[in-house]
């Protein structure tokens, strides 16, 4: 199954699902700057809001539940806690360095996710995929390279936002494997509700407070449910079923662009010339890399049940 050229509606719907996910992500990092809010605060009520939203049709998935075994639970703890480790550092990169450097950094995930998933998927990429991995990953220290010299307040928030991508590559791995035991409604509902009780958690052990904040940061909340969570990473997490992690993670590259873009028109961060080429070394580079998979070969999980696309259960 070719993305780039799709002949068939499975190939179409697998290409429109991939594009929604990475128009939905770019939005996250805006809505992050607009809040005010403490980023801890801001992960639980995303994860909480989205784990809300999903809960009324959670109940048809129970027979799926009550399937799960020990070792899933645990396996499922654990891509909680990576999931809400990579919220809580990138978010908090946000406050020390640009957009554009803090999204960019994310472009180094599947570098990550491709070692990963050699050493325990046995799942080797091509010599055109490195490629294109290669060009993405130079426009990566393009765009960063804006910060480089600048302080190092700027180059503490490219680390942080650096660790995050290390744990979202192993919440990564962590999902295709369960989804191959699991509905992927099943995984997002479960992880995104440890995910949220992981935030209750830390901002209870800070004294970090839950309430009293204003009604536009609740509506700022409840958009990072819908639009980067339901229809970006839930997206996600339905194609890891029929797509490589490695692939699934190459979408990241649009967050930078997309969010540099809209960084650039709400809040004036320019962008000089080394960004704008690094922009669209991440761009050739990502079209080289979908070229590369020619072949897609969907895999049907025995236990799940009719399938439920992220945007209808919405």
């Amino acid at each position: 199954m070719n993305l780039m050229n799709p002949t068939s509606k499975s190939s179409t719907s697998l290409l429109a699902a991939l594009l929604v996910g990475m128009a939905a992500i770019s939005v996250s990092p805006i809505l992050v700057r607009y809040s005010g809010a403490p980023v801890s605060v801001q992960g639980l009520y995303r994860m909480l809001f989205t784990f809300l939203l999903m809960l009324p049709f959670g109940w048809r998935q129970l027979p799926a539940i009550q399937k799960l075994t020990l070792r899933d639970w645990a396996l499922l703890i654990s891509a909680g806690f990576f999931l809400a480790l990579h919220f809580l550092l990138w978010m908090a990169s946000l406050s020390y360095t640009s957009v554009a450097s803090s999204t960019i950094m994310l472009t180094l995930e599947p570098v990550f996710v491709a070692a990963l998933a050699f050493f325990l998927l046995r799942d080797r990429l091509g010599k055109a995929a490195w490629i294109g991995m290669a060009v993405s990953i130079g426009g990566a220290v393009l765009v960063s390279s804006g910060d480089f010299g600048l302080s190092r307040e700027a180059l503490f928030g490219d680390a942080l936002s650096l660790l995050g991508t290390a744990a979202v590559a192993v919440n990564i791995i962590l999902t295709k494997q369960l989804l191959r035991r699991m509905p992927p409604y099943v995984y997002s509902l479960i992880v995104f509700g440890f995910t949220a009780m992981f935030f209750a958690l830390y901002n209870v052990s800070l004294g970090i407070p839950m309430t009293g904040y204003a009604s536009r940061e609740w509506m700022i909340f409840l958009l990072l449910a819908i639009i980067p969570t339901v229809f970006g990473h839930m997206i996600f997490n339905w194609l890891l079923q029929y797509l490589r992690p490695t692939t699934v993670s190459m979408s990241v590259l649009a967050e930078p662009v997309g969010a540099s873009l809209l960084a650039m028109a709400l809040f004036g961060e320019a962008l000089n010339a080394f960004q704008l080429a690094g922009g669209g070394a991440m761009i050739a580079g990502f079209i080289v890399y979908l070229r590369s998979e020619n072949k897609v070969k969907p895999k049907e999980n025995p236990q799940q049940q009719p399938s439920v696309s992220p945007a209808e259960s919405a």
